[in-house]
């Protein structure tokens, strides 16, 4: 997702950060929800301890300034864990009825 340098990163649910580190060369923080679930986000500096209890919307880390990498450049990377498995983070945000295909209109024919 997009995110400018420096800025603030939130947390999407409410949980228990479980993991603060450094994972080959960016920062990463994962928040572990009540139901199990992990979220992580990369790359991040100045993120809160492992061991943190932290509410939904809450400050945990901000994008870090100096990784910038192709093919995004500053965005934020973000993934949710079920037991070992990755899911679709976009299950969880939003609204994500089927999308309906419609007729193109005759002036952008």
């Amino acid at each position: 997702m997009a995110a400018a340098p420096g800025q603030e990163v939130r947390s999407p649910a409410a949980g228990t950060v479980s993991f603060s580190g450094t994972v080959v060369d960016r920062g990463v923080i994962t928040v572990t929800t009540a139901d199990g679930r992990r979220i992580s986000m990369e790359p991040v500096a100045q993120q809160l301890p492992r061991g943190t209890r932290v509410s939904a919307g809450q400050r945990i880390a901000v994008r870090d300034e100096q990784a910038v990498h192709e093919p995004c450049g500053t965005c934020l990377h973000w993934g949710v864990r079920e037991g070992e498995e990755y899911v679709n983070p976009l299950l969880f945000v939003g609204d994500l009825r089927p999308s309906v295909l419609l007729p193109v209109p005759e002036h952008l024919k």
